[in-house]
């Protein structure tokens, strides 16, 4: 696995300037957008990104919070917990809604374009990123080939911004990775996206991490298990090398 250089951009979009960050090494094979979690881009995250570019991928990074900079920084351990910054988030995320992102998501691609990177594009996300890439799938089906989602919540809702929802516009190959308890994402959800992907002859796997907590894969996370976050990461590298070919 290669190292990895980190270059910070701005990418134009329909409601303003995002700022984002591109990792890649010299060897890029595809393009990759990661969508973050709710306490936004960081180190933990820049890690993240800089180890998956390490196999080859031209990975962007960007700022889904846009809109509304300046925010944070928050710290994950405990942003949910104390009442100023849940307070904060919660308006951040509520404000950043499923259609803004997907839209959002056809500056992304244009900008991993930009970068030289030609053919499909995967996607994966975290927490409030799960849903997002699966959505950005969904909007932006002759793009993304592979959408990956860890502890996404409320991936199988009926609301019409949800992932099931929209399993009849994807065409990319999926991956779902769920926590193994997570009010979020609850069985009743995944049986529902499963049913929803299955109509629709999406390639898909739904795989439940029994005993991982939400949030399990980020480093800076209270609930954060090596052990889990490598078996996710030995999923994740094997699904984009199967299918960003």
């Amino acid at each position: 696995m290669a190292s990895a250089s980190k270059r910070d951009i701005t990418i134009k979009t329909h409601d303003g300037v995002a700022r984002a960050s591109v990792f890649r090494n010299g060897q890029v094979k595809a393009g990759v957008i990661l969508y973050m979690d709710a306490f936004g881009p960081r180190p933990a995250l820049h890690d993240m990104a800089t180890r998956l570019a390490g196999h080859g991928y031209a990975v962007l990074l960007p700022d889904l919070f846009y809109r509304n900079t300046p925010y944070g920084p928050f710290d994950a351990k405990t942003g949910f917990v104390e009442e100023k910054s849940k307070a904060a988030l919660t308006a951040l995320v509520g404000g950043t809604t499923q259609e803004m992102t997907a839209r959002d998501s056809g500056a992304f691609i244009a900008a991993l374009e930009a970068e030289g990177v030609r053919g499909p594009i995967g996607a994966v996300g975290y927490c409030m990123g799960g849903g997002r890439a699966l959505n950005a799938a969904a909007a932006h089906p002759d793009k993304i080939a592979a959408a990956a989602s860890f502890h996404g919540g409320r991936l199988g809702t009926d609301a019409p911004d949800s992932p099931a929802s929209n399993a009849s516009k994807i065409k990319a190959r999926v991956y779902v990775g769920s926590a193994g308890v997570d009010g979020s994402f609850p069985p009743e959800q995944s049986a529902r996206l499963a049913q929803a992907l299955r109509q629709a002859e999406v390639d898909h796997v739904i795989e439940n991490y029994v005993g991982m907590q939400h949030g399990w894969c980020v480093p800076d996370h209270s609930v954060y298990d090596v052990v889990g976050a490598e078996r996710h990461w030995k999923r994740l590298i094997d699904f984009f090398g199967e299918t960003l070919r």
